[in-house]
């Protein structure tokens, strides 16, 4: 396949999936975002190669993306799962979104 048909593709998938994004339940019942609200936004801008509002709207987005892509390989190369390195990086990714979450909410941008 060429380049171009590649973005090409790749431009139409993601305009489509800016017009069918899921809703949030909680911030549907409570009126504030949850500590995922913003990360199927922020994919799309990766998809785009737009890092830095990525970043802006979900800053643990690429961090959850290496660990599912660890567990992934993980699994299919069959390490061993009671190994504590992919603990330990679940754990920190798990801090960071949370951190991150608990910056939006002190800064005040905890609603649209």
């Amino acid at each position: 396949m060429e380049l171009a048909t590649i973005s090409t593709a790749l431009d139409t998938a993601t305009e489509w999936l800016s017009h069918h994004l899921l809703p949030c339940p909680f911030k549907y019942f409570t009126g504030h975002d949850c500590p995922g609200c913003g990360l199927q936004r922020s994919l799309l801008f990766l998809l785009k190669g737009d890092l830095a509002n990525s970043f802006r709207l979900y800053p643990a987005t690429i961090p959850l993306l290496l660990l599912a892509i660890f567990y992934l390989l993980r699994n299919w190369l069959k390490f061993d799962p009671q190994e504590k390195w992919g603990k330990v990086f679940a754990f920190s990714v798990g801090i960071f979104a949370l951190g991150a979450y608990a910056l939006k909410i002190y800064q005040g941008r905890w609603a649209l």
